[in-house]
């Protein structure tokens, strides 16, 4: 993806593959997930658009 290429990838120097898993990893959750906006998605958070999702989700009947 090109945001992540551009944003992680490419302003970083990473010591092995291990390193760049996690710290790509770390990006995807912290960064990509939880802070950029996504016109896709109204203009949120994936966080935010699947925290409204779920309040929107009716509750499961119980037999």
């Amino acid at each position: 993806m090109r945001t992540i290429k551009e944003e992680a990838v490419d302003l970083s120097e990473y010591a092995d593959f291990h390193d760049a898993y996690q710290r790509i990893g770390r990006f995807l959750e912290d960064v990509y997930t939880r802070k950029r906006i996504h016109s896709a998605l109204d203009y949120l958070t994936p966080a935010e658009f699947e925290a409204n999702w779920l309040t929107r989700q009716p509750e499961p009947v119980l037999k």
